[in-house]
């Protein structure tokens, strides 16, 4: 998990730690949170959006307007939305995605919360759940995990763990891999 000395070194960072220190001085940083993850997910589901955001074409009137209905129409706090046309306004709105990443990691940091990507062959059973959550969490040593799962029927069976820098991958075709690559070797 990056550290808010590591994340606050890039402009993105710096914009993610500045968005971070109002929103907890407001006490609003689940509503933002909530926020800046929504707008990411419009991004990726709107080309339009998504040219409006990475497209150096557009004014930087032309971009704050769009953005200011974007806003409007989606419910986006008024804190939120003074950001992201700020970030407009700075011509910075093409790293968006990156300071929403800075952001979250600021805010599990402060909450004590790790986050796992777990890939699974088929879904998990809410008992699964449960106890893959509880080990992970002690695993960490964090107040909690929150669990990014992914259904990948390829991996066969078995997970693969990914949490910070460390990953464990017990998925059956690793092992079936594993398998044929000794075999090769004997035979």
């Amino acid at each position: 998990m990056a550290n808010e000395e590591t994340i606050a070194t890039g402009m993105a960072g710096r914009y993610a730690s500045a968005l971070f220190d109002l929103a907890k001085e407001q006490t609003s940083l689940d509503r933002v949170a909530e926020d800046l993850n929504g707008f990411v997910k419009l991004i990726g589901e709107s080309d339009d959006l998504k040219r409006l955001v990475r497209s150096p074409a557009f004014t930087v009137e032309d971009q704050v307007r769009a953005l200011g209905a974007v806003l409007d129409r989606a419910g986006v706090s008024d804190l939120t939305a003074r950001f992201l046309k700020l970030v407009a306004q700075k011509r910075r709105l093409f790293a968006i995605e990156s300071m929403v990443k800075d952001f979250n990691a600021l805010n599990d940091r402060d909450r004590g919360v790790t986050r796992a990507r777990v890939t699974v062959a088929e879904p998990l059973s809410t008992e699964q759940w449960s106890d893959l959550q509880q080990a992970l969490t002690t695993i960490s040593g964090s107040k909690s995990v929150a669990m990014d799962v992914f259904i990948d029927p390829e991996i066969l069976g078995g997970m693969t763990v990914k949490i910070g820098s460390r990953m464990v991958d017990s998925s059956l075709r690793t092992k079936l891999n594993s398998l044929r690559t000794r075999m090769k070797e004997v035979g």
